[in-house]
């Protein structure tokens, strides 16, 4: 008490004294007079909140039982002067009966435009800055939350009520803290409030803009992005956004401006993709955005200390995503460019990447890179992603620099894979990670071509990671049934499979991508590398992953690539460790099986519109691109692997393929089959006569001499009959 000033002390012994609430409430007008003087600390002011009593600064906010010498507008207008007095000290802000007032809060600002009369704006004012503070500490944040505070402040700036903008910080403040729980599965109430404020920074032309694209980016940030994505039809919030920022990209802007509008930019395209920024024109927008973020990534990058860009992070950090977004959208040839636009583009994001990747190099080299602090670790990875998308397309440039960068890079990379599998053992109450080791597999997919990133994957043992991702990612994309508690089997016993939800299909289309790229990397390795494939200890745990699991694999569409790249990836593993082999040893018999169907499967007669022509089968021709590359190498390497693994031809006669492969090539009009689908036939029909003495019968039962009479293969005749 001895620091309570001594008019503050005076003050509480009358309050405690007065016998009515008229007497007290006349003692407020003296509270309101200190709490406000520069004197009146933490510890005075819980003397007078303790003196006053809570019950009567509810009773004088209700309006209810009160003397009848004031309005209760006055009352009300008091009670919260010394409220946000009170709010101003943590202690107090927190303490239970202040929050327990919050419904009368938002109900005050509920209602601001039930008075037009000026002493209602201040009570609403008032009662806007009680809100405020109390939202600034964390109980205050969960009571708000619990009491639908972010719906009734949507409701109050889509309605355009009074004092709208205290509304939109409140929610901005909220969903910067609960992030994705912000919002219910409902998207309604999110699509009214973003459109509202879309509009509004559409229309605004004062500094108020930039102050909305900054609340628009905090809140789009945090929806339920699936969600939002498929209820878009019929809202117009999406071209309000293109017509806003288009609007003030084409102005004449500084920094000030130019920063929220880049910030606002970038986390549209995370929730809209790069189709937004074609929404209303060709490709001027596109390539608007594409050069300025380029511009702003060289600026922000160029020979400054690594201090003094490590604090723009941020907004780098949004060009990061727009390069990235813009880079991807390159990538699929959907782009129609003329000669000069192509070169200026090209010129942009060649300049931008050769300083990304000297800052990384510096950082590399500099005490930095062992930073605890987690924003310097995200923007450092950042700075490895943006880089890995750019490589997965600028296949030749910047090379001697990128080998002496890679350790470094996969030391970044590894990190970001072992926080996602930390995260997933976890209990998930917070976002999952990004695993940049996976946004860097397409790059590796041409780097592992080359003799010198090898030998840096060899030398850091970057493959032995590589076969921990694929076992990782496996899990993810061969979804499986959580299992049951014993108590509770026979019960559920005849329960269907959950259906993965919109997020674990997410997941599993993410894995499957990942698994592809991480074949193709190590089909490469093994190819390049045949003698650490033959010997190898990685190798021949990757064979035993591939001979493992590919059986389980669920026969569907969206596991068809995968199962592809893994049943090739096999072959090679499997020609490299022939030796190693055993004779009808069960898993590869599963696993050779599994590879027959998805060789077998590609092509057939029965699905064509003329039945003379062999076509791709259906299930095959959405990721035809893509398959037939592995289809022929998978043909291709089954030729090599029968002569090193004879008894695997049993399998091709055991399970028809051989005899259907003839049965459908007699069936094919003469003079219509490609000729690389006749080599690989023939190639393949030729060495199973080769290293088995039954299939020549096999064949010629199944009339393979009209065959190779129809289809001129002369190879194959002469081994079934001769000269």
């Amino acid at each position: 008490m001895a620091d309570v000033p001594e008019p503050v002390k005076k003050c509480a012994l009358m309050l405690k004294a007065t016998k009515s609430d008229s007497e007290k409430f006349a003692a407020l007008f003296m509270v309101t007079k200190l709490v406000k003087g520069k004197d009146c600390n933490a510890a005075a002011k819980k003397l007078l909140f303790e003196a006053i009593g809570f019950d009567f600064m509810k009773k004088l906010l209700n309006g209810k039982n009160l003397p009848n010498d004031c309005p209760p507008l006055v009352y009300k207008s008091v009670a919260l002067s010394i409220l946000t007095c009170f709010c101003q000290e943590e202690e107090l802000a927190t303490h239970k009966d202040l929050l327990d007032v919050i419904p009368t809060l938002l109900e005050i600002v509920e209602q601001a435009d039930d008075d037009d009369c000026d002493d209602n704006l201040i009570v609403v004012s008032e009662a806007y800055s009680c809100l405020k503070l109390i939202a600034e500490h964390e109980p205050g944040q969960n009571a708000l939350m619990s009491m639908s505070a972010i719906p009734k402040m949507s409701q109050i700036y889509s309605a355009q009520s009074f004092q709208t903008d205290e509304a939109l910080q409140l929610i901005v403040l909220l969903v910067k803290k609960f992030g994705k729980a912000s919002w219910t599965d409902d998207p309604k109430p999110f699509h009214a409030l973003v459109q509202r404020i879309a509009l509004d920074m559409e229309t605004e032309h004062s500094e108020r803009k930039y102050d909305l694209c900054k609340i628009l980016s905090a809140i789009l940030k945090t929806c339920k992005r699936e969600i939002i994505y498929n209820s878009l039809e019929g809202e117009i919030w999406p071209e309000s956004l293109f017509k806003g920022c288009s609007d003030i990209l084409k102005s004449k802007i500084g920094p000030k401006q130019r920063d929220p509008t880049l910030h606002l930019i970038a986390t549209t395209l995370q929730v809209l993709g790069i189709q937004w920024a074609f929404m209303c024109d060709e490709k001027q927008f596109y390539l608007l955005i594409l050069q300025m973020a380029a511009i702003e990534v060289r600026m922000q990058m160029d020979e400054k200390k690594l201090e003094a860009t490590f604090r723009n992070a941020p907004l780098i950090q949004c060009c990061f995503i727009i390069l990235e977004h813009c880079i991807e959208y390159m990538s699929k040839d959907q782009l129609d460019l003329d000669a000069k636009e192509k070169q200026t583009t090209y010129s942009a994001l060649k300049y931008a990447f050769n300083q990304v990747l000297a800052v990384l190099t510096r950082v590399s080299n500099d005490k930095v890179k062992d930073s605890s602090n987690p924003k310097d670790r995200e923007f450092i990875k950042a700075t490895v992603r943006v880089l890995s998308a750019w490589l997965a397309q600028e296949t030749t440039a910047m090379r001697p620099a990128i080998y002496k960068l890679l350790p470094f890079m996969f030391k970044v990379t590894n990190d970001s894979f072992n926080e996602l599998k930390e995260w997933r053992a976890g209990p998930k109450d917070t976002e999952p990670p990004v695993d940049i080791l996976r946004v860097m597999l397409p790059a590796l997919c041409h780097l592992v071509v080359e003799d010198d990133a090898r030998k840096v994957i060899f030398a850091t043992k970057q493959d032995e990671v590589f076969l921990q991702q694929i076992e990782f990612y496996f899990t993810i994309a061969h979804y499986k049934r959580p299992p049951i508690p014993r108590a509770e089997r026979l019960k559920r016993m005849n329960e269907p499979d959950p259906v993965p939800t919109p997020e674990q299909l997410a997941e599993m289309k993410t894995a499957r991508a990942a698994i592809c790229s991480l074949c193709n990397i190590l089909m490469n390795l093994t190819v390049l590398e045949p003698k650490l494939a033959e010997d190898g200890p990685v190798f021949a745990n990757m064979f035993k992953f591939v001979y493992e699991h590919l059986p389980e694999l669920k026969d569907t569409p969206d596991n068809l690539l995968m199962h592809g790249n893994l049943a090739v990836l096999g072959l090679l593993l499997l020609k490299q460790q022939s030796k190693k082999v055993k004779q009808n040893d069960f898993s590869i018999c599963r696993y050779i099986q599994a590879t027959i169907r998805f060789l077998w499967d590609a092509y057939n007669i029965d699905e064509s519109n003329d039945p003379t022509a062999l076509v791709v089968s259906i299930a095959y021709k959405e990721h035809w691109m893509e398959l037939q590359e592995l289809w022929f190498l998978g043909m291709q390497t089954m030729c090599g692997v029968l002569p090193l693994v004879p008894w695997i031809s049993e399998f091709a006669i055991e399970s028809g393929w051989a005899e259907g492969i003839v049965q459908t090539l007699k069936r094919v009009k003469i003079g219509t089959l490609p000729a690389n689908v006749k080599c690989a036939y023939e190639d393949f029909l030729s060495q199973l006569v080769d290293v088995n003495s039954t299939v020549a019968a096999v064949l010629k039962k199944a009339d393979a001499l009209r065959v190779c009479r129809n289809h001129r293969m002369m190879e194959l005749g002469k081994r079934l009959f001769g000269d």
